[in-house]
């Protein structure tokens, strides 16, 4: 095995996406196919072919049902999508990001770094990079291309309904640098004029905050019981518990009404953008 085919170490390198990896390099070799013609059947270069295959990068769904196709592989590479979707997130947030794909409302209240929904991806590579202990490069890589996905949920049809509160300190904290502070600010105000979404700002002088216990989300699944989820140092919780789930919801509600309005959230961060 040459070293460009080796299994990269580390997190990045999660078992099934190693395991698609060397299917898809079999089919291929089966059909008598180097990267660089199959990269041109499907539309990648023959350098993300090879990350496909090492598992250093996520395959899209798209990308499978095309290389299925091409290379003959009688659905067994299609068989595999849903796996690979879940191996690019981390393993405690795996559930929660099913819920979230498939959510028809979604209540999110943060307090620390802007929601993964609402990232650029400057502020997210930003974020991963500060990681303790340090995270690899393949890592990261695949991090941000899954959080990037997640934001798909915007395009969604129809539109889920989604509301975000954000502590002031969150939209103040210039995380990544001036240049990357404000490119999250101006997608803040992009996706808060969407009409599907409401982004509220919870201000620091308020002197009475529901929200004293931490972030959390809600989400509605079409079908089925509204859940919440916490997340805190790389472990997470889903409540489907009738009586934690009602409490936060009821929390969530005087959270918004203790935020700023969603007008006044998005002059805020104008003014914010303004001052520097």
């Amino acid at each position: 095995m040459s070293d460009e085919d080796r299994q990269p170490e580390g997190e990045g390198a999660t078992g099934m996406l190693f395991v698609f990896g060397r299917q898809l390099k079999l089919f291929r070799e089966r059909a008598g196919m180097d990267r660089a013609g199959f990269g041109s059947l499907t539309g990648y270069s023959a350098s993300t072919i090879a990350a496909f295959e090492q598992g250093r990068r996520i395959p899209p769904p798209r990308f499978i049902d095309q290389a299925d196709e091409v290379l003959g592989a009688g659905e067994v590479l299609r068989a595999g999508k849903e796996e690979v979707a879940r191996a690019q997130y981390p393993a405690f947030f795996r559930d929660a990001a099913k819920l979230e794909a498939e959510a028809v409302e979604l209540y999110v209240y943060d307090t620390h770094v802007v929601n993964g929904l609402l990232q650029t991806e400057e502020y997210t590579r930003a974020l991963l990079g500060m990681r303790r202990p340090l995270l690899d490069e393949v890592t990261i890589e695949q991090r941000v291309a899954a959080r990037l996905a997640r934001q798909e949920i915007f395009d969604r049809w129809p539109a889920p309904l989604i509301s975000f509160v954000i502590e002031e300190p969150v939209v103040r904290r210039p995380l990544g640098g001036e240049r990357v502070w404000r490119g999250q600010l101006e997608q803040l105000l992009l996706l808060g004029q969407k009409r599907n979404v409401e982004l509220q700002v919870m201000p620091l002088h308020r002197e009475d905050n529901a929200g004293v216990d931490g972030a959390f989300t809600l989400l509605m699944p079409r079908q089925g019981q509204q859940v919440g989820y916490m997340e805190a140092q790389g472990r997470s919780t889903l409540a489907t518990d009738r009586d934690t789930v009602h409490a936060l919801s009821a929390r969530y509600g005087i959270i918004r009404a203790q935020a700023l309005t969603p007008g006044e959230s998005l002059a805020f961060v104008e003014k914010l953008l303004g001052e520097r």
